[in-house]
């Protein structure tokens, strides 16, 4: 019943042509002859009004429809397919108000041949269709919102029970001893913060090597295709894979403590790729403002870092200003001299940090870097952003200070050395890989547990012209060592049975001395310099030519370093 049409034509057999037309087209149409039939029927349910002009004053002179129009659900936005009489100049005032109080309307000027009206019939059905799939969807927005508020409930009241008791044992403890109580809690939110490294850590780990497999296979796609209607369609999907390896970079940050991996940043086009990221991190009720010098703002440290210590910002600004408000981040250079404290004298990139938070009381501003200390509710904060941001800042070379007023707001400022514009640039990204004068002389051993990544690596070191052999672990690859001694490892970091720094000291020990690259997203670099030394690191999702780079790299490294003991 929904889905027919009513046809309102009283004069002449308008009504019986527009219904056989109707019918043609698989429509189910009814003539309506009285419009307190038609008003009848729009209660029970139609999809769209066929009416002709002149039956229009009647039927607008009936309040109900009126009424009935103006008390339509929010998804309802009802159609009408009037047949108007065509007319030379401008449609009377009078005449317009009445259509235009129909609403949702098509305007069709007789005469007209019948595709015209089952097109225009046609489409007022569809739309209709699609106005019935929103009452669905609301509808079932409604039955999950009510099941999600029962569920809040019990949950609430299972969390206010559980505070109670958690409260009522904390308070036993606080009166037998203060300070363990204390160092205790620390304990714990080290231990939880710990745990929950741990699990981002392997999430993030896997979603790379899903990157690494579709940025991979991609490049392999782009140089076996043809085609130049395919170029755009692959980088379009190459941009996504890598803004998807930006995020998996910053959870693995967050998940370790890694070394950092220096080189020459841009901290200006840096901040403009993370805009997105920070809009998303702060929320709606944030705006987000970037305000970048015009200079050249270079400096040497690890982006990833130094994304995660500008998110630890953001979100420490949000805290601060729970009603919303305006998060600011400046940039500049400028130089200081030796009478800066702690800071040698120099050019520097200053990233300044604004909110217009609360701000932070005298007597706390000189804690905030420390360690643990945090001005947030219990297990609300870790107490580490600040002093991550600050450690970075010192690692890097700078330092990090802040700003604050009460009632105003609060300036976090990292400052690092300015790099020297004479500084090496990103290597620029080559569109094939290139093929050394002796690959096919050269053979290297993947070690990789990943099947669709252990694929891909072999396939690409192929397609380069090295010789490959894959293991799928490490007790795999020591026992191939075995058959044939290989001129490169490639061995990722975190596998089943074995580390990849474990399957490098072991081959080690078989065969002395080997090139190794270590092609990881994810590893705990004090267990492989322990275990392996510092080993070519390559980070995942890479692209063939930073692999054959990496290959070229060790083999000419190991060369130089044969050479040199010959001597």
């Amino acid at each position: 019943m929904e889905l027919r049409v009513l046809v309102h034509a009283p004069r002449g057999r308008d009504a019986a042509v527009v219904q056989g037309v109707l019918a043609q087209q698989g429509i189910t149409a009814l003539v309506c002859t009285e419009h307190a039939a038609l008003l009848a029927a729009l209660v029970e349910g139609a999809a769209a009004v066929v009416v002709t002009e002149e039956a229009l004053p009647d039927l607008m002179a009936d309040d109900r429809l009126v009424e009935w129009l103006s008390v339509q659900p929010p998804w309802s936005d009802f159609p009408f397919v009037v047949l108007a009489t065509k007319r030379e100049g401008r449609r009377p005032d009078n005449d317009f108000r009445k259509l235009h109080n129909l609403g949702n309307l098509v305007l069709l000027e007789r005469p007209l041949n019948a595709e015209t009206l089952a097109s225009a019939a046609e489409s007022a059905v569809r739309a209709r269709r699609r106005q019935y799939a929103a009452r669905e969807h609301l509808d079932e927005l409604g039955q999950t919102r009510q099941e999600l508020q029962r569920l809040n409930g019990e949950l609430e009241s299972r969390i206010l029970q559980r505070t109670r008791e958690l409260a009522s044992a904390n308070d036993r403890l606080m009166k037998e001893i203060n300070e363990r109580e204390r160092a205790q809690a620390a304990l714990t939110q080290v231990q939880k913060m710990e745990a929950i490294g741990r699990l981002t850590g392997g999430i993030a780990h896997d979603f790379n090597n899903l990157l690494h497999v579709v940025n991979m296979n991609l490049e392999l796609v782009s140089l076996y295709a043809k085609e130049e209607k395919v170029k755009p369609v692959v980088d379009r999907a190459k941009s996504a894979a890598r803004r998807g390896a930006r995020l998996t970079n910053q959870l693995l940050s967050f998940a370790r403590s890694q070394s950092l991996l220096p080189q020459l940043t841009h901290v200006n086009q840096l901040l403009a790729g993370m805009k997105d990221l920070l809009e998303i991190s702060v929320g709606s009720g944030v705006e987000v403002e970037l305000d970048l010098c015009d200079e050249d703002a270079m400096v040497v440290l690890d982006p990833g870092q130094m994304e995660m210590a500008v998110l630890n910002l953001a979100v420490n600004s949000r805290d601060a200003m729970p009603a919303g408000g305006k998060l600011k981040i400046v940039t500049g250079t400028r130089y200081f001299d030796t009478d800066e404290r702690d800071l040698p004298a120099g050019d520097y990139v200053i990233v300044a940090v604004t909110d217009e938070g609360a701000g932070i009381p005298s007597n706390v501003l000189p804690k905030v870097f420390d360690p643990f200390f945090t001005t947030k509710p219990v297990g609300s904060g870790t107490g580490l952003g600040l002093s991550q941001v600050y450690g970075f800042a010192r690692q890097s070379g700078g330092i990090a200070r802040v700003r604050s007023e009460e009632g105003v707001g609060t300036t976090v400022e990292i400052l690092f050395p300015q790099a020297d514009e004479e500084a090496p640039g990103p290597v620029a990204t080559r569109q094939g890989p290139a093929i050394p004068r002796l690959a096919g002389a050269c053979h290297i051993l993947v070690v990789e547990d990943d099947p669709d990544v252990r694929r891909v690596i072999v396939e690409c070191l192929s397609l380069i012209g090295y010789k490959v052999t894959e293991a799928a672990n490490g007790t795999e690859a020591l026992q191939s060592l075995a058959a044939v001694k290989p001129d490169v490892l490639v061995v990722d970091y975190a596998m089943p049975d074995m580390t990849g720094a474990e399957v490098i000291s072991e081959a080690r020990k078989l065969v002395g001395e080997l090139p190794v690259i270590m092609a990881t997203g994810y590893a705990d670099m004090a267990a492989v310099e322990r275990l392996a030394g510092k080993p070519k690191i390559l980070r995942k999702p890479f692209d063939i030519a930073a692999l054959g780079d990496a290959v070229t790299s060790v083999l000419e490294a190991a060369r130089d370093k044969a050479e040199a003991a010959s001597l």
